[in-house]
């Protein structure tokens, strides 16, 4: 009896599941679908025949599945918590399906009622499970291609503006620093009705009698042209093709005509130096290198970084130190004390507390410290005399030279 009792009881145990499994899945609508049988496509992925095959929804070890039969053929159990659907495949109507996320054969159901079946009991059709393995190729090429775009931006891209930057024609250039200047007009504000530059006599007859102080007879690659914004913000900066620009508002904020005159020094050794082309072309990027090399450099993405990076001039430290080194230069060949160069960087940072235009650029590479004892330990004057730079009464007409 007891014995029996055994027997009966194993053999109850997997029906007895099988109908606790049917009652549950009852209860979310599912079992009036088994046995549901629909017309479909099979592609094994070996080979490019297509076989018309019946596709039945059944219960299989516990579990539902899509039963797959074709004539004399084996029958194919595709699990549909293992089907996913093939995105790609563009059909007009029905579902692709593969088994697995990986597999190569194909199953088509046309039929509108067999897609929407699918979509709702088959819970992982759009699921994709990233291995260990691919995760980790995935982050290898990522990682290089990270890699590639610091190594095109930071080395290859600079290296090829320093080369470029002396091979571009000496006209193209000048080409390029008077449509930067045009750029950088429009960008302040200025038109044909308003024009930005500056234009009084004496103050003209003052800044060319500085620049000609300052220049002295040193070779540029092209003619140095100097002129003055009507604008506030205390700031200079130099365009490829031997243009600089100084602001009214620097103008205003220097106390003696020497701390401008060594400024202009500053930006005339960028100019020596081909700097403002080396930072266009590192601002340009591929693309803009090719223009500018071909002379197109018309476009609004170069107009925009011409003007955004020629009035802020970031230039690097190797530039700054030689910029530097080249104005200390020109104020000693002149006779002028170049500490002046220190002086106007400390007063204004002493006060627009470094956050002005100016300061960010003129003040940013290397420290000012490191720079005032460069500029201290250059100067051949001293507190000796010297012939000032200008009058004061010229010094008077260049701070108006807007007016």
């Amino acid at each position: 009896m007891t014995s029996n009792s055994v027997r009966v009881t194993k053999w109850l145990k997997p029906k007895a599941l099988l109908m606790r499994w049917m009652l549950a899945q009852r209860s979310k609508g599912f079992v009036m679908d088994l046995g549901a049988q629909f017309r479909g496509k099979y592609f094994d992925g070996k080979s490019a025949q297509q076989f018309c095959v019946t596709v039945t929804l059944e219960a299989r070890n516990n579990t539902s599945a899509l039963v797959i039969e074709c004539d004399g053929e084996a029958k194919i159990v595709w699990p549909l918590v293992e089907l996913r659907e093939v995105q790609e495949q563009a059909r007009p109507e029905g579902i692709v399906l593969s088994l697995g996320q990986n597999g190569i054969s194909r199953l088509i159901l046309l039929e509108a009622s067999a897609e929407q079946i699918v979509r709702d009991k088959a819970p992982n059709l759009g699921k994709v499970i990233v291995k260990q393995s691919k995760l980790l190729q995935l982050v290898i090429w990522s990682s290089g291609a990270l890699a590639s775009v610091f190594l095109i931006m930071f080395v290859i891209l600079p290296a090829l503006s320093n080369q470029l930057a002396t091979m571009i024609p000496v006209e193209r250039e000048v080409a390029l620093g008077e449509f930067s200047i045009n750029q950088i007009h429009g960008f302040l504000g200025g038109s044909e009705e308003n024009d930005l530059t500056c234009s009084n006599a004496q103050g003209l007859l003052a800044l060319q009698k500085m620049a000609k102080r300052i220049v002295g007879n040193i070779e540029l690659p092209y003619e140095l042209k100097v002129k003055v914004f009507d604008h506030e913000m205390i700031n200079a900066f130099a365009v490829p093709g031997g243009q600089v620009v100084l602001f009214e508002g620097l103008l205003k904020a220097a106390d003696s005509p020497e701390e401008i005159a060594s400024v202009l020094g500053h930006e005339v050794g960028h100019v020596a130096n081909r700097d403002p082309m080396r930072l266009t072309l590192r601002s340009a990027g591929s693309i803009g290198i090719l223009g500018l090399v071909f002379g197109d450099f018309a476009g609004g993405f170069m107009a925009l970084a011409l003007t955004e990076r020629l009035i802020s001039a970031k230039y690097s430290q190797r530039a700054e130190t030689g910029a530097d080194a080249f104005a200390h230069q020109l104020m000693a060949d002149a006779n002028l004390p170049s500490a002046a160069f220190a002086t106007f960087f400390q007063k204004l940072k002493k006060a627009h507390g470094g956050q002005s235009t100016f300061m960010s650029h003129l003040a940013s590479h290397p420290n000012l410290d490191g720079r005032a004892i460069a500029a201290a330990a250059a100067d051949i004057v001293g507190d000796s005399d010297y012939e000032p730079v200008l009058t004061s009464q010229e010094w008077y007409a260049l701070q108006n030279i807007c007016d």
